[in-house]
């Protein structure tokens, strides 16, 4: 397919769900497939089709730094299991959409680990929460509908910049352990950025 047939896919999916209650879509991929460029470019067709979106980044939400640095700044494990503040996603975005009416656009500034003090927004009936982010499938954040930016482990080392290489143990081990091929509701080959393929079971 191509990448706007791989979006008008997703959106489809979204749109065949019902248009009064909220969607909470995840996009998970390795930093190479541009989980947050693929998140970006589902707004505009969600937004034209009626759906009022809200855009929210893991990133935005990560734990403090003194807690998923506790073992330095290059702990593949920490990376896998402590990065991502799960219980204040849910509490101030993805359950509280659902159950308030209501959502936090950002939580903590990743560069400054300083709270962002942003203000809650009133969610309209209908919003597509759309979520990207790096291992966060099988977390325990609730979402509805879950996408996957899939790589073979030769392109996924590839793509991995050598500052980087220590990140690698955190994707082979989400990769045994998780399964994100196996449980993500949408499956994207995307070893080709400019031949992407969606995966049928």
């Amino acid at each position: 397919m191509t990448s706007d047939g791989v979006v008008g896919h997703v959106v489809a999916l979204v749109l065949g769900r019902p248009a009064d209650r909220p969607v909470r879509l995840l996009v998970d991929g390795h930093p190479s497939t541009q989980p947050a460029v693929f998140a970006d470019a589902l707004v505009d067709p969600l937004q034209t089709a009626g759906r009022p979106v809200a855009r929210v980044r893991t990133r935005d939400f990560w734990r403090p730094a003194s807690l998923r640095l506790e073992q330095g700044r290059r702990d593949p494990d920490a990376l896998l299991d402590e990065w991502i503040d799960v219980d204040g996603l849910n509490r101030e975005v993805l359950t509280s959409v659902a159950r308030r009416g209501r959502w936090l656009p950002t939580l903590r500034d990743p560069e400054t680990d300083r709270s962002t003090r942003a203000a809650p927004v009133d969610a309209l009936p209908g919003t597509v929460v759309v979520l990207d982010g790096s291992l966060s499938l099988g977390r325990g954040l609730d979402v509805d509908l879950t996408v996957h930016l899939a790589l073979r482990p030769a392109t996924e080392t590839r793509n991995t910049p050598l500052e980087d290489a220590w990140t690698l143990a955190a994707y082979g081990r989400y990769r045994r352990e998780t399964g994100p091929e196996r449980i993500a509701d949408v499956v994207v080959r995307s070893d080709h950025p400019d031949r992407p393929a969606v995966v049928v079971h």
